[in-house]
């Protein structure tokens, strides 16, 4: 990092604190700090939950499962582009879920279910939400170091002091000052400039090093790779664990049944300015992650090529060596792509690279920070409550859970030692929330017969289920490190002991992707099959009408008609009468688009899987491979290049929207979450 580097990464550091005492202001009321006054335009939403969900740690396990997937899952991945349009373009469980106007999750759960289910859905959230969210810090901490090269050790004032738990804090504190400051204004606003800096960054890096190593030298090194480890021929993939078609295929279920489950961006459920709104949200952010797509596919096979190509030797040696002094191996895989990155990136974009995973962690921790201390507080402490807090009181108690949180993860952080790929980590520790959440979810918002027996027993059920399988990993681990070696020194318990312990280590348990997918199919039948018994008995129906506001229950300002005759074609694309004409071509832009691509899917599939394949050998087709991986990544970065300048001009007009709904708007002291029984 030269000053040049010091001097980008100051900038964006200032520019985003200057953005929140500036911004401040407009949060008046408990709802301005939840849901920034349900004021959020389309643009707004998709960049600020955009770069919201992405986060340091995002970035660093995207490089890590890269590297080891490679191309190969990219492929899958075109078929879940367009799982992903179904489910954006209908507005699948988001629409009704705005319609709702509930703040969190939780409470639409006490609407539809009852206070108690409330309680207990907003515990197990909060608990499964600060597992996950408690590697945060230490993964984002770990890569600044390895990153910029800094010290283990730095003094202050006569002592010396480790710089991973210093710096931790101090990410943290500015994480924590932007939602105390301003709420989810101020984490929304100061999101949308991190994000659309990110993306500008993303597509320049992405060309940068695909110029810098060379097209040539990624065909030969991927072309050298083992048969049943192609990283290019996703049809020769049989011996890749982890990251294969299975981790892919569980991940299209979920997107389905898991729409909205995971709450660490809850916020921006609740923030749309209508329904529609949000929902338009949603179809932009097909759109806004084409850089930060081809970003994530292109460098963890460059990294890869840069350790295995002869030209790169020194360069290699150098950093397997760097590699070597860190103990924990799993910490070792996540930091070689950072490790690599820091060595090929030039002054200029070493500091914008370091800008933006600043940004990325600032804004993954403010949003997370903000979600998981207000379900704590909104679905865990208020619901106690027979009457509703005085704005003032419950401002400061949700002020309180933010500190709460990021006291918690800080020692979550500096004592929990990681055992696996950080995306496998986050979705056993999803599983525990995320695997009975959909059928809950879903049961109540487009069913009139789930019950809140049915709800209950999905949820004690997918609990108990997570929860098993998270201790026996974290125990099979334990055992693995210590067990051998203890009964080693005791050699009178006997062999016979020793290898029963070895045997269990080896068994092979369901990795976190695994177990949420066995959650998620034994949640929907329990769920299916309570309530349909429940009902033969009371057969009692739920009114959603009145839990949507629909029909007579409607609420002035919640819908935009802007086109009375809707046809049937129309229809059959997700559109209604909210539509405007760009609202219509965008929706037809991204039908096509992605439609257009699962044609290429459909088509290559057929190609190969009806080719003749001797032993394996698939290497006459690497060749093919490798020229369509190439066409497409120019492809998509000309389209990222539209898409950058396209959202952040409205992006701009958003944000200055809705500074200005807010300032003109009146405090509704009514407005925060309490549900009156």
């Amino acid at each position: 990092m030269k000053f040049f580097d010091w001097t980008i990464l100051a900038i964006m550091y200032f520019g985003i604190l200057t953005t929140v005492v500036l911004t401040k202001r407009h949060m008046r009321g408990v709802s301005d700090y939840l849901a920034a006054g349900r004021s959020a335009g389309r643009y707004l939403l998709t960049i600020s939950a955009g770069i919201a969900g992405l986060g340091a740690i995002t970035v660093v396990a995207n490089l890590e499962m890269g590297y080891q997937a490679g191309f190969a899952m990219s492929w899958w991945g075109l078929t879940m582009a367009l799982f992903g349009v179904v489910v954006t373009v209908s507005g699948w469980v988001n629409y009704r879920f705005r319609r709702t106007r509930a703040l969190t999750l939780a409470e639409f759960f006490e609407r539809r279910y009852s206070r108690r289910f409330r309680i207990f859905a907003g515990s197990v959230a909060f608990i499964a939400g600060l597992i996950n969210f408690g590697i945060f810090p230490s993964v984002g901490a770990r890569f600044f170091m390895h990153f910029l090269g800094l010290p283990e050790s730095w003094h202050f004032l006569g002592m010396t002091l480790p710089v991973f738990p210093s710096l931790m804090a101090a990410l943290l504190i500015t994480a924590v000052y932007f939602v105390l400051a301003g709420g989810q204004v101020a984490v929304m606003i100061t999101d949308f400039i991190q994000g659309a800096f990110a993306n500008l960054v993303f597509l320049i890096l992405a060309v940068y090093l695909l110029l810098l190593v060379g097209w040539d030298q990624v065909g030969e090194v991927l072309s050298q790779t083992a048969a049943g480890h192609s990283k290019i021929n996703p049809f020769d993939t049989g011996y890749v664990s982890d990251f294969n078609f299975k981790y892919f295929l569980i991940g299209v279920v979920g997107l389905f049944y898991g729409a909205m489950s995971w709450q660490g961006t809850q916020a921006y459920n609740s923030s749309a300015r209508t329904a529609h709104e949000g929902k338009m949200g949603g179809v932009l952010g097909l759109w806004r992650g084409r850089s930060q797509d081809v970003f994530m596919t292109i460098v963890p096979i460059l990294v890869f090529t840069v350790l295995h190509h002869p030209q790169w030797t020194g360069f290699a040696s150098e950093v397997n060596q760097q590699l070597g002094t860190i103990d924990n191996q799993s910490v070792a895989n996540q930091m070689r792509a950072p490790l690599v990155l820091a060595r090929l990136l030039p002054t200029g974009l070493l500091g914008a690279f370091a800008a933006l995973m600043m940004g990325a962690f600032i804004s993954t921790h403010n949003t997370y920070l903000h979600s998981w201390s207000a379900i704590f507080i909104q679905d865990v402490v208020l619901p106690f409550r027979k009457t509703p807090l005085a704005p003032r009181t419950h401002l400061r108690l949700l002020r309180a859970g933010v500190i709460g949180v990021a006291i918690f993860i800080f020692f979550f952080s500096l004592f929990y030692k990681q055992s696996q790929a950080i995306l496998l980590f986050f979705a056993l520790t999803a599983a525990i929330f995320a695997g009975w959440s959909g059928a809950v979810i879903i049961g109540g918002l487009y069913t009139r017969w789930g019950t809140t027996g049915g709800a209950w027993t999905a949820t004690i059920s997918g609990v108990l289920l997570a929860v098993t399988g998270f201790v026996l990993e974290q125990t099979q681990r334990s055992w693995r490190e210590s067990g051998l070696a203890f009964w080693g020194l005791l050699d009178w318990v006997g062999p016979a002991r020793a290898q029963a312990w070895a045997a269990w280590t080896e068994i092979h348990l369901p990795n976190g992707q695994e177990l949420w997918g066995w959650a998620m199919w034994i949640c929907a039948l329990i769920y299916v099959a309570v309530s349909l018994g429940q009902q033969a008995v009371k057969r009692q129906s739920f009114d959603l009408d009145h839990l949507l506001h629909r029909g007579k229950f409607a609420l002035i300002g919640e819908v935009e008609k802007k086109s009375e005759n809707i046809g049937r074609g129309w229809r059959a694309l997700g559109i209604t009468s909210e539509f405007g004409r760009g609202d219509k071509f965008l929706y037809v832009l991204t039908w096509g688009w992605n439609l257009a691509w699962v044609g290429v899917f459909i088509v290559g599939t057929i190609y190969f899987l009806t080719r003749d394949v001797n032993d394996g050998n698939w290497s006459r087709w690497d060749s093919i491979w490798l020229q369509f991986w190439h066409s497409k990544i120019w492809i998509e970065l000309t389209v990222a290049v539209v898409v950058i300048v396209w959202f952040t001009i409205g992006g701009m007009k958003d944000v200055k929207r809705l500074l200005a709904s807010m300032a003109q708007s009146e405090t509704d002291d009514t407005d925060d979450g309490f549900v009156d029984r």
